[in-house]
């Protein structure tokens, strides 16, 4: 599935998780519990499924456990970005990983949610809507209404064609960035080797049009505060963990 266009993938896990205190006081927030396992192991288990040969994950706060935690897996090549003396945000993150993500598109997860249900919908999807020619990036998206554990007011808004569109400020958009995405190396190129967020870059792809979104349809978790953890234990109460 994944030799033509990806097989290599980077999750952020290097954020503080302060909106998950008082577990991530003493527990990073990829190693927090849902359903028995750390949420970072549901998008590890994904990818190895899908076939992928390297996984880099960036790390910062509380470190030594996460880092722990990968070298403990052996069922793919893991690389850690090591950011402990200064984290980097998203975008900066993703920029200092480059040396070990290649020079084709690759996946970015973020560490605080779970896809589940239809989960290879998620990456065959993100793949088969991939147009080389059109795209610098494409996002999961995920309604709104139908999202377990999140209730903002959207991110984006989508044409026909794919493309996606930034809301304004006091408007809601029907789609929310599900923290999955396909996206190309050498757009970072002229960013500095310094903390910037990812949304920087989508900001720029916007204004050239080169930003897309694929619409996922199985079930998907944000796990940002303690509600959602909270709906997300819930929710694995009725369904296995195992997809």
């Amino acid at each position: 599935m994944t030799g033509l266009i990806a097989n290599k993938a980077m999750i952020l896990a290097a954020g503080l998780g302060r909106r998950l205190q008082p577990i991530t006081i003493n527990t990073p927030k990829p190693l927090v519990m849902v359903a028995g396992k750390p949420i970072i192991g549901y998008a590890i288990d994904h990818f190895v499924k899908a076939g992928l040969e390297r996984l880099v994950v960036n790390v910062h706060y509380l470190a030594d456990q996460v880092i722990t935690y990968l070298e403990d897996r052996d069922d793919i090549e893991i690389i850690v970005s090591d950011e402990t003396n200064q984290i980097l945000d998203t975008g900066g993150g993703i920029k200092k990983a480059l040396p070990f993500l290649g020079n084709k598109p690759f996946f970015t997860c973020n560490s605080d949610i779970i896809w589940h249900d239809k989960y290879e919908e998620a990456l065959e999807g993100l793949l088969s809507a991939w147009k080389d020619n059109n795209m610098d990036a494409l996002l999961l998206l995920k309604p709104t209404e139908s999202a377990f554990g999140y209730n903002g007011k959207g991110d984006f808004f989508m044409e026909p064609n794919g493309m996606v569109t930034r809301k304004n400020a006091g408007e809601s958009a029907p789609f929310v960035f599900a923290g999955l995405q396909l996206i190309k190396p050498n757009i970072f190129e002229e960013y500095p080797e310094k903390p910037f967020s990812l949304n920087k870059v989508f900001d720029k792809l916007l204004s050239s049009e080169r930003l897309f979104g694929f619409v996922y349809n199985g079930n998907w978790l944000h796990i940002g505060d303690i509600d959602g953890l909270e709906i997300a234990e819930d929710y694995f109460g009725g369904h296995s963990n195992s997809k």
